[in-house]
């Protein structure tokens, strides 16, 4: 590592309900450190029904809440969300929908992003919440990378796995992963790891009001 860089980490930012999306984060996590890279884990609050916050600002367990400097300074990143209904679970669009500061400073300009997502069923939605995650991405500039098929998983898995990112079937309300998805998971967190470790080397340009 560069001396005069920071330490670097990949942000493994998610949103779960039921546990699987919090797993397949584990596993990417895993993924990304069999990089050399650090993984920083979180997660977002859901979203209140309420007009003020109905939740403590620290969650009871799991990963903490995630920070917009935790956003701001990631060397990487890697999101997941639940399918809802062929989209993105509204607390992680909430969360999104806060970093126009972020846009605004050119914070996320450049560096590698990937996504993962989880349903009940084989055919609900994945790719296109996949997909609705990648939109938000782009916008900030950030560098979206897939799975690749030279992964031997993606072309044998019955279960999640696809080109545009991991993904898991929670076929009967299980969050426990298949060895395909993990396997697909964790080549996933290592690309992004070794992607975010050869880019931040690369000057970027900044936000719009000029070079960072």
């Amino acid at each position: 590592m560069d001396a005069g860089l920071p330490a670097a980490y990949v942000l493994v930012l998610y949103y779960s309900r039921t546990g699987a999306t919090e797993r397949m984060g584990a596993e990417l996590a895993r993924g990304v450190e069999s990089s050399g890279m650090t993984a920083r884990l979180r997660t977002v609050p859901s979203v209140s029904p309420d007009t003020e916050a109905s939740l403590a600002p620290v969650p009871s367990e799991g990963a903490p809440y995630c920070t917009f400097e935790d956003l701001r300074h990631c060397a990487g990143l890697l999101m997941g969300s639940p399918t809802r209904f062929g989209n993105m679970a509204s607390p992680m669009r909430y969360f999104l929908d806060q970093t126009s500061d972020l846009w605004l400073e050119g914070s996320l300009t450049g560096k590698p992003a990937a996504v993962f997502t989880s349903s009940n069923s084989l055919h609900g939605g994945q790719e296109t919440t996949l997909i609705s995650m990648m939109l938000p991405l782009l916008h900030h500039g950030m560098l979206i990378a897939g799975i690749p098929y030279s992964e031997a998983g993606l072309n044998r898995t019955h279960t999640g796995g696809t080109p545009y990112g991991a993904s898991h079937w929670a076929r009967n309300g299980t969050s426990t992963l298949s060895e395909d998805e993990i396997t697909l998971c964790r080549a996933l967190g290592a690309r992004i790891g070794r992607l975010a470790g050869t880019l931040r080397q690369t000057p970027t340009s900044g936000g719009i009001g000029g070079s960072q």
